[in-house]
C-alpha cells in the first residue's frame, strides 16, 4: 500500500487542477484526489497529521474525514481544540460532515469561540445533524447583523428547523449584507412546513 506522503506530487498537481475553469478538468482531479485520499492508512495519515506542515495536516484532517467512523473522532476533536484557527476550523468542517453523535459536544463548544469565523464553521457544521433541538443554541446567531454569522444561522436553521422560524428568517431578507439575504431566501425554500 503507497503511504500518504508518496502520492503527495499527484496531489499537488491535482489539487491545483481543483480551481480549473473546465467543470469536467475539476470533477476528474477531485475524483482522483479522493481516491489517492483513501490510500493512505489511519496511522500514515494520524502521522501526517502530526508531523506534516500545514497543508499536509488539512489533507490529512480532510483524509480523516473520508476514513469515517467512530476512530476518527478523538484526532479531529483533539484539532478541533487547537489554537490555530485553520487546522480548527477544518477540524470543525470534518465533525460536521460526518454527522457522528459523538462530535456534537466539540461542536457545540465551537460556538462559544471568541472568533467568528471559527463560529460561523460551526455553525455550518451542525446543519448535517438534522436535529432541531439545536434550533435554540442557533437562535440568537440570527440577530448578528454581520453578514456572516446571520447568514450561517440562516442557511442551517433552513435545514434543521421548521415553520416556526419563519418569520424570523423572512426579517433577515432586509438585511444590508447581501450574503444574509442570499441565505434567508435559501432558507425559506428548505425550512419544514409547520
Amino acid at each position: 500500500m503507497k503511504s500518504f506522503s508518496s502520492t503527495q506530487k499527484r496531489r499537488d498537481a491535482l489539487s491545483a487542477l481543483l480551481t480549473d475553469p473546465c467543470e469536467e478538468v475539476r470533477v476528474a482531479a477531485a475524483e482522483s484526489l479522493e481516491r489517492l485520499e483513501s490510500i493512505g492508512s489511519l496511522p500514515e495519515i494520524l502521522e501526517a497529521l502530526k508531523k506534516g506542515d500545514l497543508g499536509t495536516k488539512l489533507k490529512a484532517l480532510y483524509a480523516l474525514g473520508r476514513i469515517g467512523g467512530e476512530q476518527v473522532i478523538p484526532p479531529l476533536r483533539y484539532c478541533a481544540s487547537r489554537p490555530e484557527e485553520n487546522i480548527k476550523s477544518v477540524a470543525i468542517e470534518v465533525l460536521g460532515t460526518l454527522g457522528h453523535p459523538k462530535a456534537l459536544p466539540v461542536l457545540m463548544e465551537g460556538l462559544k469561540d471568541q472568533n467568528p469565523t471559527i463560529q460561523a464553521k460551526t455553525i455550518a457544521a451542525l446543519k448535517n445533524f438534522k436535529d432541531p433541538a439545536l434550533v435554540p443554541a442557533l437562535l440568537p446567531f440570527l440577530d448578528a447583523g454581520d453578514g456572516l454569522l446571520d447568514a450561517e444561522a440562516a442557511c442551517t436553521l433552513g435545514h434543521i428547523g421548521d415553520g416556526t422560524l419563519e418569520v424570523k428568517i423572512m426579517e433577515l431578507l432586509c438585511s444590508p449584507h447581501q450574503r444574509t439575504r442570499e441565505a434567508a431566501a435559501q432558507a425559506l425554500g428548505t425550512l419544514r412546513f409547520t
